[in-house]
């Protein structure tokens, strides 16, 4: 259980909040872009960026270039938001959406040691596609230097849930108007082969049964 802060504390609707590992850890385990928010001599910035958990340790992928990856030690807060669904009210102040986010805050750390820097890099393509960095070539020399991972402490951590069926006020019950939930999911379409590739290579099991729900329970 990650103990709620006065930072990380939900304070608009608190029923809604989450603190307990299992639900964190499988919200960003499904996730795959997070927003990160910091600031730069007291100008904010938000980017998305791809990351990777491993363990208790959130893995930021960036560009040695970027603005957060030529600043590291600051402190950032991270969010990442799955949608599930749009919530159909009988009135239009009570619509709303179902969905999962988690929100982490803490301070980079640019992760330098050559070992944990391959592992959280081989962590960013298995936590898209599990079984695919067995496949590839990893980073080379040059390729590494251009790279910038952060890692960030899940410590300061709380996820928010809204899931189930539109609340409306108890008089709009009668209303003749359609009301409940449209389910959004990621579906993947068929694989698709680069325009290059030479056709005697088979797609793999890996891609072909490639699962968004399937991929984070692993």
């Amino acid at each position: 259980m990650y103990q709620a802060t006065e930072r990380t504390r939900v304070r608009r609707l608190p029923e809604r909040a989450a603190y307990d590992r299992d639900t964190v850890h499988a919200i960003l385990d499904e996730g795959f872009v997070c927003h990160v928010g910091f600031a730069i001599d007291g100008q904010p910035y938000v980017i998305p960026t791809g990351y990777a958990r491993a363990g208790g340790t959130l893995y930021l992928h960036g560009s040695t270039g970027s603005r957060l990856g030529l600043r590291p030690g600051m402190p950032v807060c991270v969010t990442v938001t799955l949608l599930d669904g749009i919530v159909l009210a009988r009135s239009a102040f009570h619509h709303s959406m179902n969905y999962r986010s988690v929100t982490v805050l803490g301070r980079t750390r640019l992760v330098t040691d050559p070992w944990e820097k391959d592992a959280a890099l081989r962590a960013f393509v298995e936590h898209v596609v599990p079984g695919r960095s067995a496949d590839v070539r990893g980073a080379d020399r040059k390729e590494l230097v251009a790279t910038a991972v952060l890692a960030v402490p899940l410590e300061e951590v709380s996820a928010k849930v809204r899931r189930g069926d539109p609340k409306d006020e108890e008089e709009d019950y009668a209303l003749p108007v359609w009301s409940g939930v449209l389910p959004l999911a990621l579906v993947p379409g068929g694989p698709v082969p680069d325009a290059r590739l030479d056709p005697a290579v088979p797609v793999p099991s890996y891609v072909a049964g490639w699962d968004r729900r399937g991929r984070a329970a692993r």
